[in-house]
């Protein structure tokens, strides 16, 4: 997709923007002509995609389990770029084992950063939406393993299906204020994360990390690694007036892996 100020004035925050997903979910905004504050929790990346993006980016670090610094931090980037009309929901990790291994600290962080730090982030976007009077659009980050479960990944899994349905769930009650929420549902995205997550899986099921990433493209119709930008265009539309009527949806950018 080419720049075509799909997004033109717009103002627009993206949390977990420092690498992967979140970093190609702000350039794809950018593009489209948004004003753009990249947060991450390492501040450090987050201002090397607000440097890539030019003059129309600020960087912010931001814990997204924290209420107290999304507060802060939404404040401080309506005083320098004026009132927010979309806010992209894309932080989050994961970690891999077996439900027999899975500790309560594994549960807590997945829990914490993909749902929670979801929740938090969306409840002040319709705070200051509603303040400003502003038909503002939300953008959820799920997974495919928001829709359908994976063994290794039970605890993600349950984070991000609560990450579906806390999606619904808001568009349906925030409809009638002309704010929109929608989800995206990637699958096998090359980015660090899926890096780590071949390794871990690799190593749990007895295979090599190259007979894994095969894998995962002989499971993918399209016959290919998902890349990032995939899932930062679909985005760009779910952001733009193009889905002006589309809400409560969760849209699977998975290459054919689901379907429904």
């Amino acid at each position: 997709m080419t720049g075509h100020d799909l997004l033109r004035g717009r103002c627009a925050l993206v949390t977990g923007a420092g690498s992967g997903i979140g970093r190609a979910i702000a350039l794809a905004l950018a593009r489209e002509g948004a004003r753009v504050a990249a947060t991450d929790l390492d501040l450090d990346k987050a201002q090397a995609v607000a440097g890539e993006i030019g003059a129309d980016s600020q960087a912010f670090g931001l814990d997204v389990t924290s209420a107290a610094q999304i507060e802060t931090t939404f404040e401080e980037v309506e005083r320098r770029f004026g009132p927010l009309n979309l806010v992209v929901a894309n932080a989050g990790v994961s970690t891999m084992r077996r439900v027999l291994d899975l500790t309560e600290e594994d549960w807590d962080f997945n829990m914490d950063v993909n749902a929670k730090g979801v929740f938090l982030t969306n409840r002040e976007a319709v705070r200051r939406f509603l303040a400003s009077g502003t038909r503002g659009s939300i953008v959820n980050t799920a997974s495919l393993a928001g829709k359908t479960g994976a063994p290794l990944l039970a605890h993600y899994a349950a984070s991000k299906f609560a990450v579906v349905g806390f999606t619904q769930s808001l568009a349906k009650e925030v409809a009638k204020d002309g704010i929109r929420v929608n989800a995206v549902c990637p699958g096998f995205v090359l980015t660090s994360m899926q890096e780590r997550e071949i390794v871990w899986e690799a190593e749990l099921r007895g295979m090599t990390p190259e007979a894994v990433r095969e894998e995962y493209v002989s499971l993918t119709p399209l016959g290919r690694i998902e890349q990032p930008e995939d899932v930062a265009d679909t985005v760009v539309y779910l952001a733009s007036d193009l889905a002006r009527f589309v809400t409560g949806e969760s849209i699977n950018v998975t290459g054919g892996v689901l379907t429904d």
